[in-house]
């Protein structure tokens, strides 16, 4: 362990969200460390704002609800209160949307960080060995936190709510 490693309060939550000017939304506060093993955003939906169904195929999330209300959608016939001090384990494979309520919703996520995008040349698919150009994903990279969306035509990021481009 290196001997600039040490333990520290890094945020309190409150104040972050008040901090936060009004009407804003998506990540409202990041883990930003360096060499850490973990991700976190404070991430606000605005009143009936809400983050499209979707699955996370690689990472289990943990979601602590820091306030508002809201519902979460497992695809099960009937959603689950969202509430202040909610705790929502969202497990890799599993579907899930969120909306927020009147109030909006500001919850905190936390889960393993994904390793790094590596520079480098992919092998060639089918389209590029007929001469074709595999399509431009751009409209679905997040202006927020930079992950490229894991659904064509997703409104919202599922990692911090922030609003996609529109496609063109």
């Amino acid at each position: 362990m290196s001997a600039r490693a040490r333990a520290r309060v890094l945020a309190f939550l409150d104040e972050c969200v008040a901090a936060a000017p009004e009407g804003q939304r998506g990540a409202l506060w990041r883990l930003a460390e360096r060499n850490r093993q973990l991700d976190a955003n404070l991430v606000r939906l605005l009143p009936h704002a809400s983050v499209a169904p979707h699955v996370e195929g690689a990472l289990d999330v943990l979601l602590i609800v820091v306030e508002g209300e809201g519902l979460l959608d497992d695809g099960s016939a009937t959603a689950q209160e969202l509430r202040p001090g909610g705790l929502v384990w969202l497990p890799r494979g599993a579907s899930r949307a969120l909306s927020a309520g009147a109030r909006g919703l500001t919850y905190l996520t936390v889960h393993g960080r994904r390793p790094g995008m590596e520079v480098g040349r992919r092998p060639a698919g089918p389209a590029e060995q007929e001469g074709g150009e595999p399509p431009c994903a751009l409209d679905r990279v997040c202006p927020g936190c930079g992950r490229l969306g894991s659904e064509a035509g997703a409104r919202y990021c599922a990692w911090c709510g922030e609003e996609l481009p529109i496609a063109p």
